[in-house]
C-alpha cells in the first residue's frame, strides 16, 4: 500500500512558515557564488524593469536613489545628455510595461461591463 504524502494544507501556519524558512536557508547555502549572483541579478532586474504604475515606479526610483546616493543626479544628467536626441525620435520599441497596463485596463473595463439581464 502506498504511503499517503503530506500536503501543505495539513500544516499549521507556523509549521508552514518554519518549513519555508528552512527551505530558503538550505537553498541559499546550496547555491554557488555564480548561481547567487545570477539569481540576484534576475530578481533585481525584475523588480526594477517590470514596474507598473506610479507607485511601483516611485519605489524603484527611491531604491536607485538610495543606492547611488550623491552620484544619482550626476548619473541622471549624463543619461539625459546621452539620450537628448532620442526625445525627437518616435518610439519604435515595444514597451512591455505599457502593454501590460493597457491589458489590465482592458480587463478592468471588460469586468465593468455588465449584461443588462444580470441582476
Amino acid at each position: 500500500m502506498k504511503k499517503k504524502s503530506i500536503v501543505y494544507s495539513e500544516l499549521s501556519k507556523k509549521q508552514l512558515e518554519n518549513l519555508k524558512e528552512i527551505y530558503i536557508q538550505k537553498k541559499v547555502e546550496s547555491m554557488s557564488h555564480r548561481e547567487l549572483k545570477e539569481y540576484v541579478l534576475e530578481i533585481i532586474s525584475h523588480q526594477i524593469n517590470n514596474t507598473i504604475g506610479n507607485e511601483e515606479e516611485l519605489e524603484a526610483w527611491r531604491e536607485m536613489s538610495d543606492f547611488f546616493g550623491d552620484q544619482f543626479e550626476k548619473i541622471i544628467l549624463e543619461i539625459q545628455k546621452k539620450y537628448i536626441e532620442d526625445k525627437n525620435l518616435p518610439e519604435t520599441e515595444i514597451n512591455p510595461q505599457k502593454e501590460r497596463i493597457e491589458l489590465l485596463e482592458r480587463n478592468n473595463s471588460d469586468q465593468e461591463k455588465k449584461d443588462m439581464w444580470d441582476d
